[in-house]
């Protein structure tokens, strides 16, 4: 995907870095990403895209109208490929939403909105819904064997409560776990109905959070696999992801309810982790001033 600094995407639209970022305010479009050094990005499609409705005259609120009209045809692409059944064509269709977009924003603009309007219109026990389910998950499944390597040691432990591919939920988890992958984490998904062996697997993983995926599985279920979890591993932090969904019960003492958008609910546990480590830090450094203030109150005495 190419992606423009602020001064080069300002050029394209043949504007100023400051209108260029009063649009962004005003109108959220074109979107901008960060950079590993928290400069803005953005991507190439979404300003030509802009670019060319500017060129036929319009006001810039029109034009961001038509510039968005003109990314959504990636979605009815998609959608009409898998209503077909038409793999060759639904690969297609993401190939050019990626040409446009972030493999994040391509999974959550284009290919969950798809199912979702799939799902509407024959819905997800039907033929069709399961062959686009099918084929989402693979597709998902392969961009997560495609993400680079973990960095760092930072890892994430989920429980995949969900019934099976074709639960509603299913395809939102994978694009969370993917998520969780690219943004460097080392990832483990595991049933949560999986409870044998589960220590040896935690204390190989060492996870920094876990996180309890999907309403499917019952309250007790999910409580007797966290618990052997936080046995092996000890306390961690633990945040639920569309576990309130399909009238589960969720017991939310002690955890963190996410977004049930699963870009934004990655972005909210790295939060949660990097508050979590934050604060070990400052106990690691405030407990050598507490010795040293004990031994001088010693030497004094």
């Amino acid at each position: 995907m190419r992606t423009l600094k602020t001064s080069e995407a300002a050029a394209l639209l043949n504007v100023s870095p400051n209108t260029l970022r009063a649009w962004e305010r005003r109108f959220g479009y074109p979107t901008a990403q960060r950079s590993a050094g928290r400069h803005r990005l953005y991507t190439h499609g979404e300003v030509a895209a802009l670019r060319d409705a500017l060129q036929q005259g319009l006001s810039i609120s029109s034009a961001v109208s038509r510039a968005r009209e003109a990314l959504s045809t990636d979605t009815h692409t998609l959608v009409g490929a898998l209503a077909s059944f038409e793999l060759d064509r639904a690969d297609s269709a993401m190939e050019s939403a990626l040409a446009l977009r972030s493999v994040e924003r391509s999974v959550e603009e284009v290919l969950l909105p798809a199912l979702d309007t799939l799902g509407e219109r024959y819905g997800t026990a039907s033929a069709p819904g399961a062959f686009a389910a099918r084929w989402a998950d693979g597709w998902l499944r392969r961009a997560q064997r495609l993400a680079p390597p973990p960095v760092g040691r930072l890892a994430i432990l989920i429980g995949d409560a969900t019934r099976n591919e074709l639960d509603p939920h299913a395809l939102a988890v994978r694009a969370f776990e993917l998520f969780c992958g690219r943004s460097g984490a080392r990832v483990m998904a595991l049933p949560v109905g999986g409870v044998t062996g589960l220590s040896a697997v935690v204390s190989s993983l060492s996870p920094d959070a876990v996180v309890i995926a999907g309403g499917h599985l019952p309250d007790d279920d999910v409580a007797l696999w966290a618990y052997r979890v936080r046995a092996a591993a000890g306390p961690l932090p633990v945040a639920l992801f569309r576990r309130s969904q399909d009238g589960a019960k969720v017991r939310s003492t002690g955890t963190r309810i996410l977004s049930d958008a699963p870009f934004g609910a990655h972005r909210q546990l790295l939060a949660l982790i990097d508050e979590r480590q934050s604060g070990r830090v400052q106990e690691i450094v405030a407990a050598p001033a507490r010795d040293g203030d004990h031994e001088r109150r010693e030497a004094h005495a």
